[in-house]
């Protein structure tokens, strides 16, 4: 009896034990089957229902013309319809514009852009915004971060006192080409690497100081967010490889920053799990299980190269199962703002950009004849895939070296490019100051006496965390953003603060 007794125990538990393991092995395969709805079309989906944003179109591309048929004008004065002047200086003051500029090394593309001067003087520098996505429109930043203007619900502008035009002439693209309002009538103009798109923006800078030669010797910045952690330092190589090579007008580039970027993707991919499970959106047994991923995730993301192909494909599904992983346990957790929950697929609300931005007298104003607007480009998203895994941390250290400067700072309340990640790829790089800059002091950075963030800086790199942020710095703590531009674009970003004009 005995026996049977232990023969019927080990029969069961080996029952058991292969029950567990198929769990385990239909988990897995749940996940890699899952793949296809994490795929780069899927996931600009996601991206643009979490912002509440529904564009006409997927991508502004009109292939049925032999040129596209779309306005021919470089750029016009712009005096924006429903501007409540009661809030701010009057639009006759100040110099804002709007246009086109036809890239010259494309087929066909036009990339569109807003240039605001600064409220107080010409002589400040130069800055460039590039919003990420990849394909997301620069309007975002423009009417609901750091632009001149906020859009209110009754689809009027207010003005926005911590715009950064308070320091800075400020341009907002759209790019890369088929984004925003930028167009071709051509698919050979879809971008889908750094190489292309940071081309395209030095041609769009030569554009733009040949049309505007009295900013030519201002100082010049690159700055940006989210996928920009891409952009910007191709951008800034392509700025610096142009100055020496004498190619057309030489830009004065000073430095760039990167707010909560996805720039060194090896690197930030790991961090998910420590951060996660630092913010509690975890816990210890989720962090171990999906921190099963990583190696794959590393191993793949080695084999992803400069020239991108098959190998960053394998990298960016492979990578995406750990932050997917993470929301799975998170559940409706915003991962913009780990602080809120999300209302279904609805993270933010930017509808009322679409609403404004389609409106007949805005598009009038603009210039923009019958272009629709482009919110977020699913087909950019998706042509930048094989883009995605590639190391851009690999061209900085050779401009620090040039004395370039550049500031990486983060909101430390954002997941998915979070401020850990981005601390983790800005230590290990490789410089000549990297131990110094390790060896230097965190200290608190202060807005109205009040600590509003942990710096650290040495020589031309500064690492900003910033306290009570997103992902969307500009928006979550405006004062701050704008006294970090005011402070590094000076030279003095120090942990002190400034006080209002």
């Amino acid at each position: 009896m005995a026996s049977t007794f232990s023969l019927l125990f080990l029969f069961l538990l080996l029952v058991l034990i292969s029950s567990q393991f198929s769990a385990a092995r239909v988990d897995k395969t749940h996940l890699h089957m899952s793949s296809a709805m994490n795929s780069p079309k899927m996931q600009a989906e996601r991206l643009i229902r979490s912002l509440n944003l529904s564009p006409k179109k997927a991508v502004n591309l009109d292939v049925s013309h032999g040129e596209a048929v779309a306005p021919r004008m470089i750029e016009k004065s712009l005096e924006f319809p429903f501007l409540d002047r009661s809030s701010g200086t009057s639009i006759q003051d100040l110099g804002h514009h709007a246009g086109y500029f036809r890239l010259a090394h494309s087929i066909d593309a036009r990339m569109f852009y807003f240039f605001f001067e600064s409220r107080h003087s010409k002589k400040d520098p130069v800055v460039v915004w590039l919003t990420g996505g990849p394909g997301c429109g620069s309007e975002v930043a423009l009417f609901f971060e750091n632009g001149p203007f906020h859009v209110r619900d009754n689809l009027t502008l207010s003005w926005n006192q911590y715009g950064w035009d308070q320091v800075s002439n400020i341009l907002f693209v759209d790019q890369p080409t088929g984004t925003g309002f930028s167009y071709s009538s051509d698919e050979g103009d879809i971008r889908h690497n750094e190489e292309d798109v940071s081309n395209d923006l030095y041609d769009f800078m030569q554009a733009f100081f040949a049309k505007h030669p009295e900013f030519v010797k201002n100082d010049f910045y690159i700055t940006g967010e989210s996928y920009a952690g891409h952009y910007i330092p191709a951008f800034a190589a392509r700025v610096q490889k142009g100055n020496k090579a004498k190619e057309g007008v030489h830009i004065n580039l000073k430095g760039f920053a990167i707010g909560n970027g996805l720039t060194d993707p090896s690197i930030q991919y790991k961090a998910y799990t420590d951060y996660a499970l630092n913010m509690k959106i975890i816990g210890k047994s989720d962090y171990d299980s999906i921190n099963e991923l990583i190696p794959e995730c590393q191993e793949s993301a080695k084999s992803c190269g400069p020239d991108g192909g098959d190998a960053c494909e394998t990298a960016y599904t492979n990578c995406n199962f750990i932050f997917n992983s993470i929301l799975n346990v998170a559940g409706n957790i915003n991962y913009y703002d780990i602080r809120k929950q999300c209302e279904g697929s609805l993270c933010y609300d930017f509808s009322n950009l679409e609403s404004f931005m389609g409106l007949k007298s805005v598009k009038k104003a603009i210039g923009v004849g019958d272009v629709e607007f482009v919110s977020c480009s699913t087909v950019v998203y998706d042509a930048m895939q094989r883009d995605w895994m590639r190391d851009m941390e690999v061209g900085i250290p050779a401009l620090l070296e040039d004395g370039i400067k550049m500031l990486i700072y983060a909101g430390e309340y954002d997941l998915i490019c979070n401020w850990l990640g981005n601390s983790n790829w800005v230590h290990a790089m490789k410089w000549s100051g990297q131990k110094d800059f390790e060896a230097s002091p965190t200290v608190p950075y202060l807005v109205d006496g009040k600590e509003a963030g942990q710096l650290k800086n040495h020589g031309p790199l500064a690492f900003l965390k910033v306290h009570n942020a997103g992902h969307m710095v500009p928006m979550d703590q405006p004062k701050a953003a704008l006294q970090m531009l005011k402070t590094w674009t000076q030279g003095k970003l120090a942990p002190v603060e400034i006080k209002d004009d």
